[in-house]
């Protein structure tokens, strides 16, 4: 298959696809952030959990906080999106547009492509941590216990933070994200350029090429999740955490310490605490994400000629 002509549209329309899945993905992420961070260092057998899975989670914080609260950290979150699929989903069909991350037959490279997706998203994210870690704050925040009445917002968190240790504190657990984003980015992509050129050939995939488009997407957003989700957990504990005068953090000393005090304390399994919403978040988020990619990218081309 040829690759098509680059323009770095590519960017601007990843950033826009990011937009519309934040939007429709963000509960989700809501339920998968309170799920992981319940029983926190603590043996499964030695508390009574609030929340006994995605759907009493989301029943839960609907009854007693608002539908609104199925949507915090909404505002982080687009920010966040347009950076991370700008940059990721944007090197990406760059990658192809160019022919650099394909084969001498126009197919996927896996190592270049691999390499591609991972690097351009460790780099976005670790630029746009501040909005990871307030988007973590406010989803964790629970408007319906007694001593959270205050009603938290981006810039009260960035502001807390500042006066807690400066620029310091707003780029606390940067590098949490960056194993999670390089292996999530890396499998997705990749997977999704393989399965593209597999099932491609296929007659009804040629007719039908949105169908094509949501079958390779729910395959690497299936194969994304059982990978991400370790890194997703740690990376959740370790913005969430506290941290001290020092600017150390209360409970977490990195990432290779949560992972050992995780699986010493709640067990492996700990590892995938709530691994159904963020199939639920992740899956549809790579479908969306995806189709919304192809039919504004199919909108700038009619628009050209």
């Amino acid at each position: 298959m040829e690759a098509e002509k680059s323009t770095g549209i590519e960017f601007a329309i990843g950033g826009l696809a990011g937009i519309c899945t934040g939007i429709l993905t963000n509960p989700a992420d809501v339920l998968k952030t309170r799920l992981q961070l319940q029983g926190e260092l603590a043996a499964p057998s030695s508390y009574v959990p609030k929340y006994r899975g995605a759907f009493h989670a989301a029943l839960l914080i609907a009854r007693h906080e608002g539908l609104a609260a199925l949507q915090a950290g909404l505002v982080p979150v687009l920010g966040l999106q347009v950076i991370l699929n700008g940059a990721r989903l944007g090197s990406y069909h760059f990658g192809k547009g160019t022919g650099w991350s394909l084969d001498e037959q126009g197919r996927t490279d896996v190592l270049r492509t691999a390499l591609l997706a991972g690097f351009s998203a460790s780099a976005a994210v670790s630029v746009a941590s501040p909005l990871y870690l307030a988007k973590v704050k406010l989803q964790a925040h629970s408007f319906a216990e007694k001593d959270n009445k205050c009603r938290l917002n981006t810039y009260s968190i960035f502001k807390s933070l500042w006066r807690e240790n400066g620029f310091k504190a707003l780029y606390r657990g940067w590098n949490a994200n960056i194993p999670r984003l390089f292996v999530g980015s890396a499998v997705q992509l990749t997977v999704y350029g393989l399965s593209t050129d597999w099932l491609e050939p296929i007659q009804i995939m040629k007719e039908r090429p949105m169908l094509l488009t949501f079958v390779t997407s729910v395959v690497s957003g299936t194969c994304m999740v059982f990978t991400i989700h370790p890194f997703d957990v740690m990376a959740t504990r370790l913005y969430n955490q506290g941290s001290n005068k020092l600017g150390q953090g209360n409970l977490y000393n990195g990432m290779f310490d949560a992972l050992k005090r995780i699986v010493r304390t709640e067990g492996f399994f700990g590892l995938y605490k709530g691994i159904f919403p963020n199939w639920l978040r992740l899956a549809p988020y790579v479908v969306i994400c995806q189709v919304f990619y192809q039919k504004l990218a199919l909108i700038y081309e009619e628009s050209r000629k």
